[in-house]
């Protein structure tokens, strides 16, 4: 599959999680929204109806009060009842004798129309009805003033009193409570009374002050009274956030899933695109060792034809020098498999180091004079400044040097076309540890190379395949043998200005 196509494929599948994710966000937004809305609601139709049950409970003790205190009153004496009695009769009968009597008596049990209604002509009827009506309307408008004065009266001299008299807490908490199960919220609750100027009058006992972002819930008591004898009710919940974020509860379980699913498929596709990767680099391996052992096969086999044709006469030298080329070709093979093999070993982390003390400073300076031929040979210079004061280091002296070798060898390969190579190796101390540095004047790395040059098969196209030779293990092999030495490699690069190479290895302890 083209990495275009994959690319595709990602976009389109990571946008529809984003959205999935984007539209489970709002819906428990909406829900909280929605439940915080229902619970403001609930709270101050609860808190209305507490309050109007504090005013009916109010009236109601003052109505009880009245009546035992008339009670009282009656008990008193006889004679003052015998009073109230008369002047009720008498008030009664001015009232019928104003408006006319409603009821005729017509033997023991009283009519149910008055008097008027038995007449039989129709002019006589109409004014009897018209004469009932208008008493009727009479009677009602009589009451309601007189109840009207009655309930004006209560709240009156109940306005009277002082707001601390007139209030009862634990009343107010029981429909409190009562009022806020039966609108559904059986969450606990603090609440305070305060005056109409601010006064604490009560709180309940577990009272705890508000929280940064509790907003309290307030009502007024006594909402007909004048505004001095007014008071107001503050309600607030603790647990109240958790309560109405409680309800997205629902949805996280599926946000969390689906971010998971996201999170897996981005690895996925990174893994996807990195096993890519590693593919085209084996596919490279494999071409490049196709032909780099293509080309030791095919001169040991000419050699071989010729020592094996007796058409050809062959002299000691001869003999001498086609057994050279064979065994000069059949050691370079052997040095490729072992690469491989070694790198193989690396992966199982079986390879086996030999440490010894070794001067740093000799060891380099031999391979840079058996190196020398091929730098000459190529048209470039080798500078040396071992600098370094205290070179000793416990290494495997074979594949430290291999390391060496394998960066004065880069540094061969990659040298610029037109250009001679000018290649500088140094060592110094810092700290205590000992630097090695193997800088050249070559084509340099690209950014995006320097990441990834030392994974193993990777190599840094320069055009063609198979300009460079090579299987892209030296510098994976260089960075595994640094580190299982507990020392760190880097590397600076420009492109056409060169690459430098910096070791870092512990000295040797006494």
């Amino acid at each position: 599959m083209k990495r275009s196509w994959i690319w595709i494929i990602c976009i389109v599948i990571g946008f529809s999680f984003l959205a999935l994710l984007y539209l489970q966000s709002r819906y428990a937004a909406e829900m909280v929204k929605m439940r915080r809305e229902q619970f403001d609601e609930n709270v101050i139709r609860s808190l209305d109806q507490a309050s109007r049950e504090l005013e009916k409970n109010e009236t109601t003790r003052y109505l009880q009060s009245v009546l035992k205190q008339h009670e009282l009153d009656k008990i008193g004496g006889q004679k003052r009842d015998s009073v109230n009695s008369n002047e009720f009769l008498f008030q009664l009968d001015s009232t019928m004798l104003k408006y006319g009597s409603p009821f005729q008596k017509v033997g023991k049990h009283p009519s149910r129309f008055p008097s008027s209604l038995t007449m039989t002509r129709p002019s006589q009827l109409a004014q009897a009805m018209a004469g009932l009506q208008e008493h009727v309307r009479d009677a009602y408008v009589y009451e309601r003033d007189i109840l009207d004065e009655v309930i004006y009266a209560v709240m009156y001299t109940a306005s009277d009193l002082n707001f601390r008299d007139r209030l009862d807490p634990l009343f107010l908490e029981y429909n409190l409570r009562v009022a806020l199960q039966n609108n559904g919220i059986t969450l606990p609750f603090h609440f305070a009374v305060y005056t109409s100027d601010g006064r604490e009058v009560y709180r309940c006992q577990d009272y705890s002050p508000m929280r940064n972002g509790e907003n309290p819930y307030t009502q007024i008591l006594f909402r007909s009274d004048p505004t001095g004898q007014m008071g107001y009710v503050q309600l607030h919940f603790p647990n109240q956030k958790r309560y109405i974020q409680g309800v997205a509860g629902y949805v996280a379980p599926a946000m969390v899933f689906t971010f998971i699913l996201f999170i897996t498929f981005v690895i996925t596709v990174f893994l996807v695109v990195r096993q890519k990767k590693v593919t085209e680099m084996k596919n490279d391996f494999v071409h490049n060792m196709t032909h780099e052992f293509k080309t030791p096969i095919s001169t040991i086999s000419i050699a071989a034809q010729m020592l094996a044709d007796k058409s050809i006469d062959k002299s000691a030298e001869t003999y001498e020098r086609l057994g050279g080329v064979i065994n000069n070709e059949t050691r370079r093979l052997r040095f490729q498999v072992e690469k491989v093999l070694q790198m193989s070993l690396f992966d199982h982390n079986n390879i086996a180091l030999k440490l010894s003390e070794i001067d740093a400073n000799e060891l380099i300076d031999t391979v840079v004079q058996t190196f020398s031929l091929k730098v000459t040979q190529s048209g470039g210079t080798i500078d040396t400044s071992l600098e370094a004061i205290d070179p000793f280091v416990n290494a495997d002296e074979m594949h430290f040097t291999n390391v060496i070798f394998n960066l004065m060898d880069n540094a061969v390969k990659y040298k610029r076309e037109g250009v001679d190579l000018h290649l500088k190796v140094s060592t110094w101390n810092q700290n205590d540890n000992l630097c090695i540095s193997v800088q050249d004047n070559g084509i340099g790395i690209q950014k995006d190379d320097l990441k990834r040059i030392f994974d193993k098969f990777y190599r840094v196209h320069t055009g063609n395949r198979h300009n460079v030779k090579g299987f892209g293990l030296g510098l994976a092999y260089v960075k595994k043998m640094v580190e299982l030495h507990h020392g760190t490699i880097r590397v600076n690069s420009e492109l056409g200005q060169g690459t430098k190479f910096v070791i870092s290895i512990p000295t040797a302890k006494d």
